[in-house]
């Protein structure tokens, strides 16, 4: 079944500017798709390569104000809905998403497109708050490609991140969700901690260098770290898929990760910018 998602962060940013980046079209070509047309109050567009079904723009713009900005979206023949609230906090600012006929099932088989909706919106804020620290952006998700790789510049020793990578404590802080990891080949790592139920398997391992994790019918997720003028080089890799279904949902979900993985390296006293939804549970 279909679930509203939501989604709550802080920027390091005013609102006017946070508004100005989710409205200006030169500002969304730089953070969320390739393509982008804006006329306030009649016209909010975007399509492209990194958009899903972005052959055309498939947005309509229902409501925007000086906080709010909510709009339709038609994925895979269903009008979805997407809105982006901002409150101000100081001199940063809250802000919330919420979007409509989100399925996790449909995100875990690959049966609509529309089960890349929290991924795509996880990775799309995340370069959104990047772009607005001054930080290079994250690799968008190329929707017309099966080919799944990207690095990462992270101004850290190798060692240390080679750390948080492996160290179960650590990753679950960063990522924000548990995780388990057997550092060791033939070891388990597992989305949700040791307790889950389900653990993808270290197939092979360069201690301080590289690990490989097989994750079943999603593929072989592989990242390895690398000396770089002073910095450490991270490129990961998507390998082993159904090139006619690739797991959009799961890479976007993964990079949109690797974020906090730098600004936990690079920030002083660090703190996420995803804040828990507030939403009560029935």
């Amino acid at each position: 079944m279909t679930e509203p998602m939501t989604m709550r962060a802080r920027l390091a940013a005013p609102v006017e500017a946070v508004h100005r980046a989710l409205t200006d079209p030169a500002e969304l070509r730089v953070w969320l798709a390739e393509h982008a047309e804006v006329e306030l109050p009649d016209r909010y567009a975007y399509w492209g390569r990194y958009t899903p079904e972005g052959d055309a723009p498939h947005q309509r713009l229902l409501h925007v104000d000086d906080r709010t900005l909510r709009f339709a979206w038609t994925l895979d023949g269903v009008e979805t809905t997407t809105e982006m609230a901002l409150e101000p906090e100081g001199d940063a600012t809250l802000l919330t998403l919420r979007q409509s006929h989100f399925d996790f099932a449909e995100a875990i088989s690959g049966s609509s497109i529309r089960g890349v909706l929290q991924t795509f919106w996880a990775l799309s804020v995340a370069n959104l708050a990047a772009m607005l620290e001054g930080r290079p952006l994250l690799p968008r998700t190329d929707f017309t490609s099966a080919d799944l790789r990207g690095e990462l510049l992270i101004a850290a020793p190798m060692d240390k991140v080679y750390e948080s990578l492996t160290d179960s404590e650590q990753a679950s802080a960063w990522f924000g969700y548990p995780i388990g990891i057997e550092p060791w080949v033939g070891g388990r790592y597992a989305m949700g901690g040791f307790e889950s139920g389900y653990a993808a398997k270290v197939i092979d391992l360069d201690p301080g260098r590289k690990m490989s994790i097989d994750w079943g019918p999603t593929g072989v997720s592989t990242w390895k770290l690398a000396e770089s003028d002073g910095k450490t080089k991270l490129t990961f890799v998507q390998s082993g898929f159904d090139e006619q279904n690739p797991p959009y949902a799961a890479w976007c979900g993964s990079v949109s990760g690797l974020a906090e993985l730098r600004r936990y390296h690079e920030v002083p006293d660090w703190q996420p910018i995803w804040l828990p939804d507030p939403t009560p549970v029935a």
